[in-house]
C-alpha cells in the first residue's frame, strides 16, 4: 500500500483527542475522516472506504467494541483500539473482538505513527502476476489474497493480526519464533516485556486453526523458546 494515499477513519468522542490524532495523522501525509460516535462513523463509511479505523472504546451510544465487532462482521477493516483501559483483560477483549492492535491512552505521536504504519503494511502487496499460495497440512493459504481455506474450501475466518501472524511462520517454517521475532517481523517493533499480545494472538490463531485442522497441532510451543510451525509448507497448486 502506498502510505501518502491512505485514508484513515478516527472514531473518538474526546474532541481534544480527535484533534490532536488528527492533526499527526495529517501532518504525515494521511487524509483523515473524524467522527465522534458511530453514527459518526457510518456517515463516513457511506462516502469513503477507508485503509484503516481508529477506534476508541468508551463512545456514546453503540460502543467501541460493538463498534469493532460489527466493522469485523461485514467490513474488515483493519482497526486499532485507542483506549484508557490498561489491564490486560480489555487487550484481551479487544483483540479478540476483531481488532488489529491496541493502544493505550495517553500514547506518543512516534507510537501512534509507528502503529498506524505496521498495521498499513500488513495491507496485500503486488507482487506481479505469480501468486504466493502454500499448502500448510490440508490448508491453503493465499499470503496476496489473504485468504486461508481448509480440505472443503470452506474459509477459515482470521482477524488481520491473526492472518498477520500465521504468514510469519508460513514464511519462515519449521524454525522457533521467539515473541520478540514475532513482535518485530509483524509489527515492526519490540515488544515490552510485559506485552502479551503475540501469545493472545497465538493461542487464537490455534483454536481456529484446530477446528480446521483438528489434532494436527499446526503451532507448538517450545519452552524457553517461543512457537514453531510444526508441518512442512509446500507451494499451492
Amino acid at each position: 500500500m502506498n502510505e501518502a494515499s491512505a485514508t484513515i477513519a478516527i472514531v473518538e468522542d474526546d474532541s481534544a483527542i480527535r484533534r490532536l490524532v488528527s492533526e499527526v495523522l495529517q501532518n504525515e501525509g494521511f487524509r483523515v475522516e473524524a467522527a465522534e460516535d458511530a453514527a459518526g462513523m457510518d456517515g463516513i463509511l457511506s462516502r469513503v472506504r477507508p485503509d484503516l479505523v481508529i477506534l476508541d472504546l468508551m463512545l456514546p451510544g453503540e460502543d467501541g467494541l460493538s463498534i469493532c465487532r460489527r466493522l469485523y462482521a461485514h467490513e474488515r477493516f483493519p482497526i486499532l483500539i485507542l483506549s484508557a483501559k490498561s489491564d490486560e483483560i480489555d487487550r484481551v477483549v479487544g483483540l479478540e473482538t476483531g481488532a488489529d492492535d491496541y493502544l493505550v491512552k495517553p500514547f506518543g505521536p512516534r507510537e501512534l505513527i509507528a502503529r498506524v504504519r505496521a498495521i498499513l503494511r500488513r495491507g496485500p502487496r503486488t507482487q506481479g502476476p505469480a501468486t504466493r499460495r502454500f499448502s500448510v497440512g490440508n490448508l491453503v493459504v493465499d499470503l496476496d489474497a489473504r485468504q486461508v481455506v481448509d480440505q472443503q474450501n470452506e474459509p477459515v475466518a482470521l482477524t488481520g493480526a491473526e492472518f498477520d501472524l500465521f504468514a510469519c511462520f508460513i514464511q519462515r517454517p519449521r524454525r522457533v519464533l521467539t515473541r520478540d521475532q514475532i513482535g518485530k517481523w509483524t509489527r515492526g517493533r519490540m515488544l515490552d516485556p510485559l506485552d502479551r499480545s503475540v501469545d493472545m494472538i497465538v493461542s487464537r490463531l490455534r483454536r481456529k486453526l484446530d477446528r480446521s485442522s483438528p489434532g494436527a497441532n499446526l503451532i507448538s510451543t517450545v519452552r524457553n523458546g517461543g512457537y514453531l510451525l510444526t508441518v512442512h509448507v509446500t507451494q499451492a497448486s
